[in-house]
């Protein structure tokens, strides 16, 4: 497994975080967030789910890997990363859903989301929710007021565990950009994104 870091070296706490369907792990987005959280003295590690890994080699092109494969990835990288406490996992959209499937099995200290995929776009009938009704792990959601996967109004009425927190982003779509109108900019969004992830993780372990 090839990993990308940020943050300490030598830190007491790890945020494995992994990349979206359709970008790899060094997409602005991620390394906006990646070095955001590694200033606050966390070590972050990215890495790429096969089918990722195969685009950059150019031996691969199309959808991504399906589930099984996805999630044998992630306890791989748990495994490689020590496993257990105090590791925290997650990542955006697709990354973070796949994390949540393992993360109870894991054992690990907690779990992050960014942009969670409640359900496709324009398809609120196929929700992804039902494994979070029981989810063990100490989880953070941050999400877009506006997301095409689960706006604020859709999520407030779904049934998910207490140990889940959402955490909502003032008219942000699903990288947390608002509209110009919104008042807030993107930049505040990612910082505030940045910000609480590190709290998270910090009070937690």
């Amino acid at each position: 497994m090839i990993f990308l870091t940020d943050g300490p070296a030598d830190a007491e706490r790890t945020f494995a975080f992994a990349h979206g369907a359709g970008s790899a792990m060094d997409a602005p987005f991620m390394n906006t967030v990646a070095r955001g959280v590694g200033e606050r003295g966390i070590r972050v590690a990215r890495f790429e789910f096969p089918y990722m890994h195969g685009r950059r080699s150019g031996s691969k092109r199309g959808a991504p890997d399906r589930e099984p494969v996805l999630s044998a990835t992630w306890r791989e990288v748990i495994s490689e990363l020590g496993g257990g406490r105090p590791l925290f996992i997650g990542g955006k959209s697709m990354g973070g859903r796949m994390a949540s499937l393992v993360a109870d099995e894991g054992g690990v200290e907690g779990l992050i989301c960014l942009g969670y995929p409640f359900h496709p776009p324009g398809d609120r009938t196929k929700l992804r929710t039902r494994h979070l009704e029981a989810l063990r792990t100490p989880t953070l959601i941050l999400q877009g007021t506006r997301d095409i996967f689960g706006n604020v109004e859709e999520v407030g009425g779904y049934l998910l565990s207490p140990s889940i927190r959402v955490e909502w982003l003032t008219d942000g779509d699903h990288s947390f950009k608002p509209r110009a109108s919104s008042g807030t900019t993107e930049k505040a969004n990612l910082q505030k994104a940045i910000e609480t992830v590190a709290a998270f993780i910090l009070r937690m372990g």
